[in-house]
C-alpha cells in the first residue's frame, strides 16, 4: 500500500476523515454499537447514505493499514486517542 516513512501522515489523514463523516453521520467513534449500526442502516436519503458508505470504506482502509503496518512491526495510533483520568 504504501512506504514505511508515509505511514504516519496517511493515517493521520485517514483518521481526520474518517471523524469528518463520523461526525456527518452523527456516530461517535468510540461507541462500537452506534457505529455498527450506521453502517448497516441504509437510509432513504441519498446524501446520508453516500456518507455512511463512505464512512464505512474509510474504516475498511484504516483496519488494511493498520494490518500492514503490523505486518512490517509498527504499532498503529489507535483511531480513538484513550481517555486520560487526570487526579
Amino acid at each position: 500500500m504504501s512506504g514505511f516513512e508515509h505511514y504516519e501522515r496517511e493515517l493521520a489523514d485517514l483518521d481526520h476523515e474518517i471523524r469528518r463523516y463520523a461526525a456527518i453521520c452523527g456516530v461517535d467513534l468510540a461507541n462500537r454499537y452506534a457505529l455498527d449500526a450506521c453502517l448497516q442502516d441504509h437510509h432513504a436519503n441519498w446524501a446520508d447514505d453516500k456518507a455512511r458508505e463512505s464512512l464505512h470504506g474509510l474504516l475498511i482502509l484504516r483496519i488494511k493499514l493498520e494490518a500492514e503496518m503490523i505486518e512490517l512491526g509498527f504499532t498503529p495510533p489507535p483511531l480513538i486517542p484513550p481517555v486520560s483520568f487526570e487526579s
